[in-house]
């Protein structure tokens, strides 16, 4: 799908994104945002930059999780920015969480300036993921931490045989149903397949530049924390 038929699609299911997620989920995309934002330091003020970051509920659980921590999301889709920003004015997190318009491949953002980059369920979505991951590693400090959440294959074959049951042939019709479209969740499956495994985006975030590689399994496998360190 090109940039500008994803930036629509967005658009388009922004209003009923989160409540989509949470049902088609079964709400386990709430435990996958707190183990994100357990992993960033706690100990000292840090600036995140959240990538791709929708209507900022990972933001937000960063927020809540770090009090010292400063969050910059960043988002190319202007409908997902517009949910984001009335949550935050809502809930009063404005002064903490800022958010901006920005392609991942662009980030408006100068170099060596967050200690932590985040992306989650958004780099699957970049064509080009080797200039999305070199702009984390620009804007990163040196020994500043890159987190990247996305959907995965469960590694045992009986609960990959199971989840492919649901993602197949539950999903996709469910999940256009919900957001009121015919090819939402469909295209979720397919970029999903499309995305490389574990081993070859390890490969990928070392070409990058990235050191202490490595992954984490959520929920057997169902979604990874990729993580990496700029030296």
């Amino acid at each position: 799908m090109r940039d500008f038929e994803v930036r629509r699609m967005f658009d388009t299911i922004a209003e009923g994104y989160d409540m989509q997620n949470s049902m088609l989920s079964l709400r386990i995309d709430v435990l996958w945002r707190k183990k994100l934002a357990r992993l960033i330091p706690a100990d000292r003020p840090v600036t995140v930059v959240d990538v791709a970051a929708g209507t900022a509920e990972v933001a937000m659980e960063i927020a809540r999780q770090r009090p010292r921590a400063s969050i910059v999301g960043v988002d190319f889709t202007p409908a997902m920015l517009k949910v984001g920003l009335l949550k935050l004015k809502k809930r009063g997190l404005g002064h903490r969480i800022r958010m901006a318009a920005g392609d991942a491949r662009r980030l408006p953002l100068p170099d060596a300036c967050a200690d932590v980059a985040t992306i989650s369920f958004g780099i699957r979505n970049v064509q080009e993921r080797d200039q999305a991951l070199s702009e984390f590693f620009r804007i990163l400090k040196p020994g500043g931490r890159l987190y990247v959440m996305e959907f995965s294959l469960p590694d045992n074959s009986v609960l990959r045989f199971l989840y492919k049951l649901y993602f197949d042939h539950v999903l996709p019709p469910f999940g256009n149903w919900l957001s009121r479209t015919d090819y939402a969740y469909s295209y979720l499956m397919e970029s999903v397949y499309a995305f490389p495994g574990p081993e070859e985006f390890s490969a990928e975030l070392r070409r990058a530049g990235f050191t202490q590689v490595g992954q984490t399994p959520l929920t057997g496998g169902v979604a990874r924390i990729h993580a990496g360190a700029k030296p």
